[in-house]
């Protein structure tokens, strides 16, 4: 606790090395905006890559330039998280055909396609562990996973109980997935890549994929449990793996997700300000490397679905303040399709998301904030946008023009 402590007042006073990063491409300001481009039932709308790729140009106008596809390959599963045969690109979301024409008709709208990589585990043809496509032999399987006859040296991450645990320590396995992710490029089209489970196995493996693979753009799933009463901790596991990464792979903020929803929930905005007055996720820290969220697959609702046992919702009566929040702020926000397309805010994130182009915000604007409270939250961003999250009255003042308002959020602009 102790050590912890210590190490984010570092962090916060700026003396440890990743307030640094190496050089890389995170400490740019980018100024993508991203779309997952699914939810938990998309399968269900076959060929969801028609659905994809016909609403290539509506997604482009909407200032949309990264997307984010749901796992490509064969799996057990219909959503695709029980990868079965890597080398088959036909899926319960359509054929290889209507995959390649939909990354196409994004690629045409100006927009990057993103895959979701799922490596951490995979279950066999027929049976637990007869691997084809490619041909993985029980020394694939880690010797402490579930099945319990793995060949395979321990787990180097956290195991999961519903699919073989994969070695990453066998060389032949590091090439098979290697291939597999350069084939992804150069036949279906992918710019980059969405790791699933990044906790699942050792960040160098990952790292060692990462580079073979070279991708434009690359964002790893780190969801850890989150103590909103010591959020530091959090964003500091958050940071540890990326510099674990040599900061290459940027990752999802949990740690402002989870702040932001208990936030506009109870009104608890004091809790968007750290004890530097900075944003108290990720951002707040490694904005570059952030991407922020409302929901996603996992934590929200999708359309016509049980909401999951284990999900972490946003309060949908504030739907639009969290995007108000993400879109305005720095770190590379990420919408959610069912909230664009399903819930008849498009227009009202389209209107955040112009407001962000036109006044150039990137994932590293600069923040300011003026309140943060019991009731209200209130923060320029580099000085010319004005966001106010909260029920209580407050303004800019003169020089500013309202731009956009909703329940609890209001966004102005420099005049």
């Amino acid at each position: 606790m102790f050590k912890n402590l210590l190490r984010a007042a570092l962090v916060c006073a700026g003396l440890l090395l990743w307030q640094s990063p190496p050089l890389c491409a995170v400490q740019r300001g980018e100024s993508a905006v991203m779309l997952q481009g699914f939810h938990w039932t998309s399968w269900k709308k076959s060929p969801w890559w028609n659905e994809v790729g016909g609403k290539a140009g509506e997604i482009s106008r909407a200032g949309i330039n990264l997307i984010w596809l749901p796992p490509s390959n064969d799996s057990s599963a219909p959503e695709g998280y029980m990868p079965r045969k890597l080398n088959s690109e036909d899926s319960s979301y359509g054929t290889a055909a209507q995959l390649s024409s939909a990354v196409r008709a994004l690629h045409s709208a100006g927009i990057r396609v993103i895959a979701d990589i799922v490596v951490n585990h995979r279950v066999g043809t027929k049976g637990w562990a007869d691997f084809t496509e490619p041909a993985w032999g029980a020394d694939s399987i880690c010797s402490d996973d579930e099945w319990g006859s793995g060949k395979g040296a321990p787990d180097t991450g956290k195991g999961v109980p519903f699919a073989r645990d994969i070695d990453h320590t066998k060389v032949y396995v590091q090439e098979s997935i290697k291939a597999w992710m350069n084939g992804l490029k150069d036949n279906i089209g992918y710019d980059g890549w969405r790791y699933d489970y990044a906790r699942g196995y050792g960040p160098g493996y990952l790292l060692g994929y990462n580079r073979a693979t070279n991708p434009s753009f690359a964002v790893a799933e780190i969801w850890d449990d989150l103590d909103l009463n010591n959020p530091d901790a959090h964003r500091q596991a958050l940071c540890d793996w990326m510099q674990s990464v040599n900061g290459e792979v940027k990752v999802f903020d949990f740690t402002t997700k989870g702040i932001l929803q208990q936030a506009v929930k109870t009104g608890e905005y004091w809790r968007l300000a750290d004890s530097n007055n900075k944003p108290s996720g990720l951002i707040g820290w490694w904005p570059a490397n952030a991407v922020t969220f409302i929901d996603n697959h996992d934590t929200g609702p999708s359309p016509g679905a049980r909401l999951k046992d284990n999900a972490w919702p946003f309060p949908a009566d504030k739907v639009i303040a969290g995007y108000a929040y993400i879109l305005t702020h720095p770190g590379i926000p990420c919408v959610y399709w069912p909230h664009f397309f399903d819930w008849g805010m498009k227009d009202s994130i389209s209107a955040l998301i112009k407001i962000r182009r036109d006044a150039g915000i990137t994932s590293t604007s600069s923040v300011s904030i003026l309140k943060a409270e019991q009731g209200l939250y209130a923060a320029v961003i580099d000085s010319k946008v004005a966001l106010k999250l909260g029920d209580k009255d407050w303004s800019p003042g003169a020089g500013w023009k309202l731009a956009a308002e909703g329940p609890s959020c209001a966004v102005w602009t420099k005049m």
